[in-house]
């Protein structure tokens, strides 16, 4: 069986009548699926179920005193710590609540708390400056801000001028806390959501009010996440999810995961919970997709405060990590601190936020062969986190795909008039599914510019769409080299420079030119090798002339010693480069 057969099988048996990924078309002409957790409130409930499995684990950045939290202990913090938003700030259904810090296991107790108590969570990029978290600060108006000590130093001004009231991580109760002051713990849980309720104090089984969630209502078109757009241009806009769709964004990997396994010949579910180095920033959309993924399986999330390629290889051995997520940037920098070696726990190797170079599904099968699953895929802030999944044997075979999309998304390639075209031609990929935001956050005009009339969403991302239903992201629109009336798509050209051995990143743009219009510019950092032979540009514009046509090799070649300028996704700030290089 080829896998194109493999997988369209693997699809029908998930998603026929009955089966538990099974689709409807809603109210409003999009797919759903059929069951699930209505809300995020339900499917963190039914988390309960995993016990005393380990949740949350924290490194400590080296230095000790990391945290951790069983299941039991996360819930009980959660819900401890929602009903002090709602009794004790007063907070009420819809009221935002902003999360800013580094990745560590009180940001997920944070925002849980907030899905508990049916308030709004808003996270804010660990990132941003003082000005910059005040324009979102101001843009959606929250009634409480959860922040770590770095964040909270730089959010203070604005909540004193605001009368918000703040609440620091060393705030959010531990995992010793919630086993100190609640007594006892459950013989199993009251009947609820898939078995697993917990409507009253009863169903935690620890006999103490304060253990239960609070007892508001949350409903599935109730606005669950606001979440902003990483800005690579302009101000970022604050996307709007309901519980609808962000419930649709937790199934969606716990789909590709059954998918994959069915492919593999396995049975979905069986094996080993994963552990999984999640290293995309918390306030991140990836991450959201990776972190679903373990809640689902009942797996263990393990934070790190800062990326270092050789901490992660180490962290990677001591605790068995199965699981490796991250931006193509630091995948490429984990590669090179294992040398290919020391990842013998590594089942998964995924990769999302930024297109990923085919060199990283190349590197991994050349050193690992098909023991460690290579997962690349596809989504946006706008549909709350990946929506095309490529991995395994498909993904070796054809690496620069982004993948088939999950059962609840579908995809169609417009022209310029926005007329859809046939699969094979290239055009601007809309989206339409049940995981889409409803919009942007106070913000109309922007929303009817993103959205069609009848639910479809303009990505700015031009793909095609290949007779097996994989959809190829080629480029950004606004990204394209129009070359003396020649598209150069600048992904196809990083490409072809990250597969030159010395090539450790690499970013290509357009620059003014007086006849052509436009011509091709690459941005390169190398790879350092002791005693290497010296990389020059014409060596390099002969690399990728030995691939790709002559108009599409870059005619200016930057050397940079410096990482590459990026966002808290994994994107090159073109504009940053130029800036610098635009002039040439």
């Amino acid at each position: 069986m080829s896998y194109v057969e493999s997988s369209s099988r693997a699809e029908a048996l998930l998603t026929a009548p009955g089966a538990p990924f099974a689709v409807r078309r809603g109210a409003d002409g999009r797919l759903e699926y059929v069951a699930g957790p209505r809300t995020l409130r339900e499917f963190a409930e039914a988390t309960w179920a995993f016990g005393d499995a380990v949740f949350l684990l924290d490194d400590g950045d080296g230095e000790g005193g990391g945290t951790s939290y069983t299941y039991r202990e996360f819930l009980l913090a959660a819900c401890r710590l929602a009903t002090r938003l709602t009794d004790a700030f007063g907070l009420r259904p819809g009221d935002r609540a902003v999360i800013a810090g580094c990745n560590r296991p009180q940001w997920q107790v944070a925002f849980w708390a907030a899905q508990l108590a049916g308030l709004v969570a808003v996270p804010l990029n660990a990132w941003w400056t003082a000005d910059e978290c005040a324009y979102a600060l101001d843009d959606c108006a929250p009634r409480v801000i959860l922040a770590d000590d770095e964040r909270a130093g730089r959010l203070a001004d604005w909540a004193r001028h605001n009368d918000v009231p703040r609440v620091g991580f060393d705030e959010v109760p531990t995992a010793r806390d919630v086993c100190r002051d609640v007594a006892g713990h459950a013989a199993g849980p009251t009947p609820g959501y898939a078995g697993y309720g917990v409507g009253d104090a009863g169903g935690y089984g620890v006999g103490a009010g304060s253990a239960a969630p609070p007892a508001v209502e949350v409903r599935p078109d109730d606005d669950a996440t606001i979440l902003y757009t990483s800005g690579t241009t302009g101000r970022p806009k604050g996307a709007v999810a309901t519980h609808r769709a962000q419930v649709a964004a937790a199934l969606n990997p716990r789909y590709q995961a059954a998918a994959a396994a069915l492919e593999r010949g396995d049975v979905p579910g069986r094996g080993r919970p994963p552990v999984s180095l999640t290293t995309f920033p918390y306030f991140h959309a990836a991450a959201f997709t990776s972190v679903y993924a373990v809640m689902a399986a009942g797996g263990t999330l393990l934070s790190m405060r800062r990326w270092d390629p050789d901490r992660a290889l180490e962290l990677i051995g001591r605790h068995r990590v199965t699981h490796y997520a991250g931006v193509p940037a630091t995948a490429l920098q984990l590669l090179d601190a294992a040398g290919g070696a020391g990842l013998d726990t590594l089942t998964n190797f995924g990769t999302g936020g930024a297109a990923a170079p085919p060199e990283i599904v190349r590197r991994l099968t050349e050193e690992y062969g098909t023991r460690i699953e290579p997962r690349n895929g596809y989504g946006l802030t706008e549909t709350c986190g990946g929506v095309l999944a490529h991995y395994g044997e498909a993904y070796r075979r054809r690496p620069g795909s982004a993948g088939r999309p999950t059962p609840v998304t579908e995809v169609r390639v417009a022209g310029p008039d926005g007329v859809p075209l046939p699969d094979g031609e290239v055009g601007e990929l809309l989206l339409r599914g049940q995981s889409l935001v409803r919009g942007y956050w106070r913000d109309e005009a922007a929303t009817a510019e993103a959205f069609t009339a009848d639910g479809w969403l303009r990505t700015g991302d031009l793909a095609v769409v290949r007779e097996d239903g994989r959809v190829d992201v080629v480029d950004r629109l606004k990204d394209v080299v129009i070359r003396g009336g020649e598209n150069v798509y600048c992904v196809e050209v990083e490409a072809a420079l990250h597969a030159h051995p010395r090539v450790a990143d690499a970013a290509v743009l357009g620059v003014p030119h007086p006849v052509l219009g436009e011509e091709v510019a690459a941005v390169v950092r190398l790879r350092d090798v002791p005693g290497g032979d010296v990389v020059t540009a014409d060596a390099l514009r002969a690399h990728v002339g030995r691939g790709l046509a002559a108009f599409k090799v870059p005619a200016h070649v930057h050397f940079v010693a410096d990482p590459l300028p990026r966002n808290a996704a994994g994107k090159v700030l073109k504009d940053v480069l130029r800036e610098r290089f635009g002039g040439v």
